[in-house]
């Protein structure tokens, strides 16, 4: 009897933290889908063409070849690197792999989220393209291949979607708290330079990439809801 009080307060600030992961969870998805709708309402409006023709032309100022963005050799060849690491075809590889090895471990439901958030996030992004049509950045400033249309950027909003997937399987795989920032600090740096890079280099507009991080992380934050209840009914 003497360690009731403390089972309940124990019990209590576990509730508390649950209600305040989900409340917190929901304005990451809210937030996300807002800034997405803000920012689609610019692009569509035409207002968003200036902000984003002076970043272009601030990253590409050299005039007799504005392929070329601003810094060394180097930094270009890094930001490809970096670039492709938000392509399908990583990606699918990542997710593919990352299923395989969650399968032979027997984590069914970790797997199959994984394979929602990759192919829903896919569904979402081309979906989105087909809708809005935005051309991209001209032919003359853009320093790697394209393939489709650019709003909102495909390699911004899927990189989001499976880094961050992964970021929170592997955090919660520790009770320790640096280590959960750590994993998830890594995991949407990578993002976000997944996403820099594609101005960087011509790519995309800023507000392809803002909008691509926006909904790929509210997608994600969906997925992880999903992945939670599942869970807590299989508990």
């Amino acid at each position: 009897m003497t360690h009731r009080p403390r089972e309940i307060i124990s019990a209590f600030l576990d509730f508390a933290r649950s209600e305040a992961v989900l409340l917190g969870a929901l304005a990451v998805i809210a937030g996300g889908i807002l800034a997405f709708v803000n920012i689609a309402d610019e692009v569509g409006e035409g207002d968003a063409r200036a902000f984003d023709w002076a970043i272009l032309q601030a990253l590409h100022p050299n005039e007799a070849s504005p392929a070329d963005p601003v810094g060394p050799k180097w930094l270009q060849h890094a930001a490809a690197d970096f670039s492709a690491l938000g392509s399908v075809t990583v990606l699918l590889f990542v997710v593919v792999v990352s299923c395989g090895f969650l399968l032979l471990r027997r984590r069914e439901i970790e797997a199959g989220l994984l394979a929602l958030a990759m192919g829903g996030g896919l569904v979402i992004s081309q979906s989105l393209k087909a809708v809005f049509e935005r051309a991209r950045p001209p032919d003359a400033y853009r320093a790697v291949e394209v393939l489709n249309q650019s709003f909102p950027s495909g390699h911004a909003m899927l990189s989001a979607v499976v880094y961050l997937t992964l970021g929170a399987m592997l955090a919660r795989a520790t009770t320790q708290r640096y280590l959960r920032g750590y994993v998830m600090g890594s995991a949407i740096l990578l993002a976000l330079l997944v996403g820099l890079t594609r101005i960087y280099l011509g790519a995309h507009w800023t507000s392809d990439v803002l909008a691509g991080w926006c909904a790929g992380a509210a997608w994600a934050t969906i997925c992880w809801l999903l992945d939670r209840w599942a869970r807590s009914r299989l508990a």
